[in-house]
C-alpha cells in the first residue's frame, strides 16, 4: 500500500465502562429478574465484570434451559431503565477529536444492537456506525473488516482482539481491570479515563501519518515544490528536503501583485537556509478573465496560473510532479476551488495523502524547529478583495499598504496581533479582521484605524479573524466547485 491509498481513520470504541458507565442500569435489571424469579443473584459482582455477552452472565444464576427466556426478559425491561447511564470522563472530547482527525467512530460492543442504540442514543452520541453482539473474536473480525486504526477499550478482551487485529490498542481503567492486566491483554497505552485520550490520538496519528509522508516523499523522487512560503509549503519543502536530498528538490514561488513583499522575502530566506534551489517566476493572474472578475471560483484561475506556469519549469528541469502544501484539513473545508484546478493540472499532496492536519504540520515544524511552525495564515492579497469587485494591482496595493500600516501601529501600542486582514468591501470601505482576543483592544483604538487614509470607513469584524471569511457572502458556493 502506497502512502497515497491510506485507508480513511476509523476508530473503534468499546460500550460500556468505556464510554458509558451502564452498572446503574445493568443492576436495576438484574434486581428485577432476582426479585421477578426468586433467584438469588450477586448483583454487585455482575457489574464488577462487565463485558462477557449476556447470556455467559446469565447462565453463572440460571439453569441452562432458562437462559434463553432470561435474556429476552432482560432485553424487555432494560430500556426502562437507560436513564441512569453515566457518560464517562472525557468522552464527548474523545468522539470530538475522533472527527477533528477526519476520522470515523464505531462502537463495538457485545451488547445486543437495540440496547446499545437505545444508550447512545440517551447520551447524544453520533457515530458513524454501531457494531453489536460482538465479543472476542467477534470484535478482532469488526475491526479487521473495517481497517481500523484503533481501539479503545477497559477489558482484558477488548486488548486482546484489538492485538489480534493488527491495531493501536488503548486501554482504560475506568472498568473492572488493572493497568497490569490492560497492558499485558495487549494495550499499546493504558489511560485513567478518556480524557488524555485526544492527545494520544493525535500523537500516534502524527507519527503514523509523517512516516507515511516520508514514504510518499520517496516514491515521488524528485519534485518541485509551490512554495508560497506558508507553513504548510513550508514543513512539505523541508521533509522534501530531509528524503530526497536538495539535488532532488526545487521550491517556486509565484510573484505576483497578489503576493505581499515580505512574503516573497521570508520564503527567499526560508529557502536559502535549506539550501534548496528557488525558482521566482512570475504569474500573469491579471490576464485570466476569471481572475479579474473575482467571483466566488476566483481561486481557481490563480491556481489554474501557477501550475500552468510551475509545470513547464518542472518539465524542463526533467521533474514530473509539481507539489502544493495542501493538507487533509483543506480537502474537508468546503470551498476551495483551487485544489480543483490543481488536481486537473495533475499537482501532487504529499500533505494530504499522508492524512496531515494543520495541526499535526504546526507541531512537527517546531520539532523540526522551522520558523514557520507557528506563522499565521497568509493567503493572497486578493482573499481580501470582496467577490464581485474587479481585482486590479491598485487595490491590491491598497489593502496590501492597509495591512502594513496598521500591523505596525498595532504593534507601536502594544496590540500583539497575530492574524491580520484588511477587507475591501468596496465604495472606498473596509473591515479589519484581527484574532478574536483582540477585537475589544482594537475596537477601544480607533485612532489606530484612523491611519488607513486608502480608505473613507473602516469597522472591525466582531467576530474576528478567520479564514475565508469572504466566503460567507457568497449567496451560494456550491456553484463553484
Amino acid at each position: 500500500m502506497t502512502a497515497a491509498e491510506l485507508p480513511p481513520l476509523v476508530v473503534g470504541f468499546d460500550l460500556d465502562m468505556t464510554l458509558l458507565d451502564t452498572r446503574p442500569v445493568i443492576g436495576a435489571v438484574y434486581h428485577l429478574l432476582a426479585a421477578e424469579t426468586g433467584t438469588h443473584i450477586d448483583v454487585d459482582a455482575v457489574v464488577g465484570r462487565l463485558g462477557p455477552p449476556l447470556a455467559d452472565e446469565l447462565a453463572n444464576w440460571f439453569p441452562a434451559e432458562q437462559v434463553p427466556a432470561m435474556v429476552d426478559r432482560y432485553r424487555e425491561i432494560y430500556h426502562e431503565h437507560i436513564g441512569a447511564q453515566q457518560v464517562l470522563p472525557g468522552v464527548p472530547d474523545a468522539l470530538a477529536a475522533v472527527r477533528a482527525q477526519h476520522g470515523s467512530a464505531v462502537v463495538i460492543t457485545a451488547k445486543h444492537p437495540d440496547g446499545a442504540r437505545r444508550h447512545l442514543d440517551a447520551a447524544g452520541f453520533e457515530v458513524a456506525e454501531l457494531v453489536g453482539s460482538a465479543w472476542a473474536d467477534g470484535k478482532r473480525a469488526a475491526l479487521a473488516e473495517r481497517s481500523a486504526a484503533v481501539y479503545v477499550g477497559d477489558h482484558t478482551a477488548d486488548m486482546a482482539a484489538g492485538r489480534a487485529a493488527g491495531v493501536y490498542s488503548v486501554g482504560v481503567t475506568t472498568g473492572g481491570c488493572t493497568a497490569e492486566e490492560l497492558t499485558a491483554a495487549g494495550a499499546d497505552v493504558v489511560l485513567p479515563d478518556l480524557t488524555g485520550f485526544p492527545a494520544v490520538l493525535d500523537e500516534f496519528l502524527r507519527e503514523r501519518r509523517l512516516a507515511a509522508l516520508r514514504a510518499r516523499l520517496a516514491e515521488l523522487g524528485r519534485l518541485v515544490v509551490a512554495f508560497s512560503g506558508g507553513a504548510d509549503s513550508a514543513f512539505l519543502l523541508a521533509e522534501a528536503v530531509r528524503v530526497l536530498g536538495t539535488e532532488n528538490v526545487v521550491a517556486a514561488t509565484a510573484i505576483s501583485p497578489s503576493l505581499p513583499a515580505a512574503e516573497l522575502a521570508a520564503a527567499r530566506e526560508f529557502a536559502a537556509g535549506l539550501g534548496v534551489t528557488h525558482l521566482t517566476p512570475g504569474t500573469h493572474e491579471m490576464r485570466r478573465e476569471g481572475y479579474r472578475a473575482n467571483a466566488g471560483d476566483r481561486c481557481y484561475f490563480c491556481k489554474a496560473e501557477l501550475l500552468d506556469t510551475v509545470g513547464p519549469l518542472a518539465a524542463e528541469l526533467g521533474i514530473d510532479h509539481v507539489a502544493t502544501g495542501t493538507n487533509a484539513d483543506d480537502v474537508v473545508a468546503g470551498f476551495r476551488p483551487g485544489i480543483r484546478a490543481a488536481f486537473e493540472r495533475g499537482a501532487v499532496t504529499p500533505l494530504r495523502d499522508a492524512g496531515l492536519t494543520k495541526s499535526q504540520i504546526r507541531y512537527a515544524s517546531r520539532e523540526l524547529g522551522l520558523s514557520t511552525w507557528d506563522k499565521p495564515a497568509a493567503a493572497c492579497l486578493s482573499s481580501r478583495i470582496a467577490y464581485g469587485i474587479q481585482i486590479s494591482p491598485a487595490k491590491l496595493r491598497r489593502v496590501e499598504r492597509a495591512e502594513t500600516t496598521l500591523r505596525a501601529a498595532l504593534v507601536g501600542a502594544g496590540i500583539p496581533v497575530q492574524n491580520l486582514r484588511v477587507r475591501d468591501l468596496g465604495d472606498d470601505g473596509a473591515r479589519v479582521e484581527v484574532d478574536a482576543d483582540l477585537v475589544a483592544a482594537v475596537s477601544a483604538r480607533p485612532d489606530l484605524l484612523a491611519d488607513l487614509t486608502d480608505f473613507d470607513t473602516v469597522t472591525v469584524d466582531p467576530r474576528g479573524f478567520r479564514s475565508g471569511a469572504m466566503n460567507e457572502l457568497l449567496p451560494n458556493p456550491e456553484v463553484f466547485r
